[in-house]
């Protein structure tokens, strides 16, 4: 952590350190508000929504007792303590999604995986080690009460909270609703993100390009980031370098949606005019950390809505997203959960030379020879390489004032983790 910057408010200009990244993503949570509203949808379109309410198991699950094999309900005071085999009359069949009666003494039931166990019968023989005829099987196990049953109530059990509030619906949460027989579940209603880029040299994929143009890569970065958390997007377009239209964008964008979200104009040229804008509309709380890529940041807030501006480089804009923008997003979106946890792998790099600010490098794990794997890095830092990102798997944290060897451990951020 170090520098420093200039921040105006109101017409006095007010001297700023660089915060560091732990500093800012605590001070963006604490300004995000969750959207509050909810809304009851059917189980089919509960994906990555966001759990409102906390549901409870209407009734024990599973409901009864039941086989965990196919084999043989018995009663195990019929069975040899030692296992020596038993031979017992086979009194009735029993499938999965039937019932049978109650378990005479001295009777075997055949029984298939799922099915009721009979009253009377306190355990599953695996019919691995049985062998039926005329009418009869012979069992060779020994008494194990309870062996190969499973209880009623022994996941869940009859008003028991299933799952919490405030969890990112999955597949296996939409599959434990289903087995307690919930249709419905009640969630936050999305976030709405209105999403522009700033740029005169900025052209839509498709159009021609002409002379000092490039491609709008950042809005599919950032509209593919935002969907992957479950969000909708509002596209703002292309605004150019103007800081008039860059006020109108801004004074859209609050009317539409729950956050505006910006890339490009951050910084302090002739033609960044994001912050200029912001403070003539609303306020700026939040500028420039100590992190590369991504120093200029701008968070504020514009006619009621917070504004989030990223830089324009696309690695800049991709890694400040994960770092800044998703916490504050998961905070608005209601979410509790979320919380990323770094692994610990091995370099496969030298850093010699400490930086004042803390590095996520492009990062991806690698086999390092040995049976084991370590952390690449991409050879390229810029931020202007896209094509680092598509190779990373995710990013390598370097600490502020820190140096590496080779082999030593380096924390690691999977995108797998920082993408939902």
């Amino acid at each position: 952590m170090g520098g420093g910057s200039t921040v105006q408010t109101g017409c006095a200009p007010e001297r700023s350190a660089l915060k560091s990244v732990d500093e800012a993503v605590a001070f963006l949570r604490a300004r995000a508000r969750p959207v509050g509203a909810t809304e009851t949808v059917a189980l089919e379109a509960a994906h990555g929504r966001v759990l409102a309410a906390a549901p409870a198991a209407p009734a024990p699950v599973p409901p009864w007792d039941n086989s965990a094999m196919d084999g043989y309900a018995v009663r195990s005071a019929d069975l040899d303590p030692d296992g020596a085999p038993v031979r017992l009359p086979v009194s009735q069949r029993i499938p999965a999604g039937r019932a049978g009666t109650a378990l005479a003494a001295g009777t075997a039931a055949r029984i298939f995986t799922g099915a009721p166990t009979p009253p009377g019968a306190d355990q599953v023989v695996i019919q691995e080690v049985c062998t039926a005829a005329d009418g009869a099987v012979e069992i060779r196990a020994a008494r194990a009460p309870g062996a190969n049953v499973r209880r009623a109530g022994e996941d869940l059990r009859a008003g028991q909270p299933i799952l919490e509030a405030g969890v990112r619906l999955a597949p296996q949460h939409l599959g434990l609703a289903a087995s307690v027989g919930l249709a419905e579940l009640t969630v936050f209603r999305r976030l709405r993100v209105a999403v522009f880029s700033t740029g005169d040299e900025l052209v839509r994929p498709g159009a021609p390009l002409g002379p000092g143009c490039i491609y709008n890569s950042n809005h599919y970065t950032l509209a593919g980031l935002l969907q992957a958390l479950g969000c909708e997007v509002e596209d703002l377009g292309i605004v150019p370098d103007r800081f008039e239209a860059t006020c109108e964008a801004l004074e859209r964008g609050a009317g539409r949606a729950d956050l505006i979200l910006t890339t490009g104009g951050v910084s302090v040229g002739e033609e960044d005019h994001l912050k200029p804008a912001v403070e003539r509309l609303g306020r700026l709380e939040l500028w420039r950390i100590a992190v590369r890529p991504g120093k200029p940041l701008a968070f504020g807030e514009v006619a009621g809505a917070p504004i989030l501006g990223l830089p324009g480089n696309p690695v800049s804009a991709f890694v400040t997203f994960c770092l800044f923008a998703r916490p504050f997003i998961l905070r608005a979106q209601g979410r509790t959960d979320g919380e990323v946890h770094p692994l610990r792998l091995p370099a496969a790099f030298d850093w010699p030379r400490p930086d004042r600010r803390r590095e996520y490098l492009r990062a991806r794990p690698a086999p390092d020879g040995r049976g084991g794997v370590h952390l690449e890095v991409h050879a390229s830092r810029s931020s202007a390489v896209l094509s680092a990102v598509t190779w990373a798997r995710g990013l390598a944290v370097v600490p502020e004032g820190r140096t590496l060897r080779r082999g030593e451990g380096v924390d690691y951020l999977p995108f797998a983790e920082l993408l939902w």
